[in-house]
């Protein structure tokens, strides 16, 4: 999986994707999302590091049946709150 941090302000942004979607775009309802390699394409990382990175963050931005598969079951999003766009699942999670 792809992870890159990307700071805005106070907030540490977790951009976070399956490697073999990168780059592709999805669509589905009227909803439409891009998996650029400019937002997502950061370091190639296994999931134990992606779950560190998980714990210093205040949004994430999830796109991948992986990465939001274990966001989940680190409980860091609710299945409940997870959209599927095009058949990828899509996930976004602000940490108060």
């Amino acid at each position: 999986m792809f992870v890159r941090m990307h700071k805005h302000g106070n907030e540490t942004i977790l951009a976070a994707c399956d490697e073999d979607i990168i780059g592709m775009t999805f669509e589905g309802d009227g909803v439409r999302i891009r998996v650029s390699e400019t937002f997502y394409r950061g370091e190639s990382v296994s999931a134990e590091a992606f779950i560190e990175r998980m714990k210093s963050v205040t949004i994430m931005n999830l796109v991948g049946e992986e990465v939001v598969s274990i966001a989940i079951a680190e409980g860091k999003v609710s299945p409940d709150n997870v959209m599927e766009i095009g058949g990828v699942k899509h996930a976004q999670v602000v940490l108060l």
